[in-house]
């Protein structure tokens, strides 16, 4: 099977390519393709990439090609990462309207491409910011059930792994989802959450004891306020007091707030991003249906909702089959509908500026 990643001169795209061959997720005869641009920095970068690939994981290393136009993207996975990413800054909070403006373009490009010299049954993973704008431009060209956004399968990783810390158990024995937007308007399903090994009545009591007696509609207040005291610690060179203000915040404000002060801290996410995003590759790659979150151009499955949106959804090998039915509290409902809203709003604002 053959993997593209497109961008894979930046760094998420880069650090994405390394755990592929790492991680033994491509065999020897499969094909793992750099792709980026004809000429300057990123065209120089794949070859070296390429080399240095080969150099450090000869004996595992998949077939390492690069390609510098889009038409020559043949992956039957493809990532998408590609294109401007949020600027390290605390002057202002980074607008996602300037992404879209910037990736529009670049979204268009390769999907255009994608459709017309593919065979038609790629599967395509968002990595991208503003991920639903990725989704919802790849989903018009290809159809919507071959387009998967990382976002919300990130975000509900987060979630899981920021609850077991504080109950003191592996992540892998917590379940719960994060929907909506990947971003300020996520929504954090409290009412998804099961430990492996609790009864409900002891989940209850661990929910009601992590939430704080909060609720879901607060969420987005909450992130504004707690992000605004972020940025004025790293005003201020405060880093480690912003780390730790973080951490003391309750699980669901850490999965906004933690990627987004390692990214101003200038570290970045690119590590993490790139795990997110090797992990779907792998479950795309083992044919096997499960459920995950992820970003999806919706038609009515879920709360009736027609637009792109985090969501359950059912993966296999060919994409996403159907979404998964849950019954949110009524405050996580409202605060859906206010995000896909929301969503569908400046999907409409972005791409009636690009046309």
């Amino acid at each position: 099977m053959d993997v593209s990643v497109i961008g894979a001169s930046g760094d998420c795209g880069r650090e994405i390519a390394i755990q592929l061959v790492e991680e033994r997720v491509l065999s020897p005869t499969d094909r793992l393709q750099l792709v980026g641009r004809r000429g300057g920095r990123s065209e120089q970068v794949l070859f070296g990439l390429r080399s240095d690939l080969s150099d450090a994981y000869a004996e595992i290393a998949p077939e390492l090609d690069v390609a510098l136009h889009p038409e020559e993207v043949v992956g039957d996975i493809i990532v998408m990462a590609a294109g401007q990413s949020v600027p390290v800054s605390t002057d202002s909070v980074p607008s996602r309207d300037t992404l879209a403006q910037t990736n529009l373009s670049v979204f268009h490009t390769y999907a255009c491409a994608i459709e017309k010299y593919g065979h038609g049954n790629e599967v395509v993973i968002i990595v991208t910011n503003p991920v639903e704008l990725g989704v919802e431009i790849f989903s018009r060209y290809l159809g919507r059930h071959r387009v998967i956004g990382i976002g919300a399968y990130s975000d509900s990783l987060r979630f899981r792994r920021e609850i077991a810390a504080d109950v003191g158990v592996r992540r892998q024995m917590v379940h719960a989802f994060v929907v909506g937007e990947h971003g300020e308007q996520m929504v954090p399903l409290w009412s998804s959450l099961r430990i492996y090994g609790m009864d409900m009545e002891e989940m209850l009591v661990i929910s009601e004891r992590l939430r704080r007696n909060r609720t879901a509609l607060d969420f987005p207040h909450e992130v504004t306020r707690e992000k605004l005291h972020t940025i004025a610690y790293l005003q201020q060179g405060l880093v480690r007091e912003a780390f730790d203000h973080v951490d003391r915040l309750p699980p669901d404000l850490r999965v906004v707030l933690k990627p987004y002060l390692t990214h101003l801290s200038g570290a970045k996410t690119a590590v993490a991003t790139a795990n997110v995003t090797v992990d779907l590759v792998r479950t795309l790659m083992d044919g096997r249906e499960i459920v995950v979150a992820g970003q999806v151009r919706l038609d009515g499955e879920f709360y009736g909702i027609h637009t792109t949106v985090g969501a359950p959804i059912v993966v296999g090998n060919s994409g996403w089959s159907q979404v998964v039915p849950l019954q949110l509290w009524e405050d996580e409902a409202r605060l859906l509908m206010q995000s896909a809203s929301q969503i569908q709003r400046k999907l409409r604002e972005w791409t009636k500026h690009g046309q």
